[in-house]
């Protein structure tokens, strides 16, 4: 679990998010979300250091199950693989179930957030199988 591999999965994993969560939903659909909030509950600044935290627990959560769902066959590919079934189950299973539970947003709002959801985790899931296969230990010649 706490193997090499894992380790640089899980920090180039939380690192994707980060990044790729600043870069969506706080510079490119910004406008997006707020045409469509109905309640807004988003804090006027993030706590960054608990978000930090998020992103190193939810990616080495990721990068552990990936490591037991890939079977050996590390890469982007199969990376990309395992985040759409995350995505699909984190992204828009509850991307539904807020909208059927709340009045955070509109339905658009909510769909929206599914699809781009189901995007960011194919991309973390990708980030995490190339990690994994560039960090595999080298097969001895002989």
């Amino acid at each position: 679990m706490f193997t090499k591999q894992n380790l640089l999965a899980t920090l180039a994993g939380a690192l994707t998010m980060f990044i790729l969560g600043y870069l969506i939903w706080g510079i490119a659909l910004v406008d997006f979300y707020a045409g469509h909030t109905i309640t807004d509950i988003m804090k006027e600044v993030p706590d960054f250091g608990m978000l930090v935290v998020s992103h190193i627990i939810g990616s080495f959560a990721l990068s552990t199950i990936y490591s037991k769902w890939a079977g050996g066959n590390f890469g982007a590919g199969s990376g990309f693989s395992f985040g759409i079934w995350i995505g699909i189950f984190a992204g828009i299973s509850y991307s539904l179930l807020w909208y059927a539970t709340s009045t955070m947003m509109d339905l658009t709002g909510h769909l929206t957030d599914a699809i781009v959801n189901l995007v960011f985790f194919a991309l973390i899931g990708a980030v995490i199988g190339f990690t994994y296969k560039a960090t595999a230990p080298k097969a001895a010649s002989n």
